[in-house]
């Protein structure tokens, strides 16, 4: 076709794919998902859980705490003086006061830490309190 000035004009059509909405898409997903995630805390030590023949699931589990075969106490990968267990643990409940605590006791450590951390919790105020095992049922 020709215009006014008697030349042949062409317009040019964009052949690129503008990729902007689908980046904000990906964006957004992104953060969703960050937001939304749950991180796996462990205790820093491996534990011989004893055996039972009946458990329950812990969902939401924010505080773990293992206590090894010669009784020392971990909580986040680091192991604990008895006597801050309730400092420690009031701070990590505060972060998560909907959480629960899930004791993992070796089966050759004794009642005496498992019993120390029960007292801390309770002093702290924290009711849910579960003790792992492993499931043979």
């Amino acid at each position: 076709m020709r215009n006014k000035q008697g030349s042949f004009g062409h317009e040019e059509e964009s052949e690129e794919i503008n990729l902007t909405p689908m980046l904000d898409v990906v964006f957004i997903m992104l953060i969703f998902f960050i937001v939304t995630a749950t991180f796996i805390k462990e205790a820093g030590v491996q534990v011989n859980r004893p055996d039972t023949m009946s458990a329950d699931s812990q969902e939401d589990a924010s505080i773990l705490i293992a206590i090894s075969a010669n009784d020392e106490i971990w909580i986040d990968k680091q192991e604990r003086d008895p006597r801050d267990l309730r400092v420690v643990i009031e701070r990590l409940h505060s972060e998560n006061p909907k959480g629960s605590i899930v004791i993992q006791a070796d089966e050759e450590s004794t009642n005496e830490k498992l019993v120390q951390i029960l007292e801390a919790a309770k002093a702290v105020g924290v009711t849910n309190v579960a003790i792992a095992s492993d499931d043979d049922g």
